[in-house]
Order: structure tokens, then C-alpha cells, then sequence
């Protein structure tokens, strides 16, 4: 019996300055869907804590089983 394992991949995207406050440069929901016809499942989505950085991203997180 062996266990199964996983490769990992991550997106990073970021934000920009617009009038009204920040916006995402890219949707990220378009990101998840294009990952998840490729066999890609989210694991987890990353931002830096506020006011520690001076980066506005998030990083989403991707596995899948390796073949």
C-alpha cells in the first residue's frame, strides 16, 4: 500500500493602486478554474501580513497527485 504524493505550484498575483482603493490585477477566479481543468486543486491562498510589507499580493497555492 503507498501513500499517495503530490506535486505543488504557485501563482502569485498582485495588486494595484486604482481610484476607490486597490485592485486585483488579475481575477482570481479565472486563475482557479483554469488551474482546475489542468488537475490542479487549491490548497491554500497566501497574503503577507498587512503593514509588514510593503508588497500587495496573494500567492495562491496548487497540488496535485504526481502521475
Amino acid at each position: 500500500m503507498g501513500s499517495t504524493r503530490y506535486e505543488y505550484t504557485f501563482v502569485r498575483f498582485g495588486e494595484v493602486w486604482m481610484e476607490g482603493g486597490n485592485v486585483a490585477q488579475e481575477d482570481y477566479r479565472h486563475i482557479i478554474q483554469e488551474h482546475a481543468a489542468e488537475g490542479w486543486r487549491l490548497v491554500q491562498i497566501f497574503a503577507p501580513e498587512p503593514g509588514k510589507s510593503d508588497e500587495h499580493y496573494y500567492e495562491l497555492i496548487f497540488e496535485r497527485p504526481l502521475v
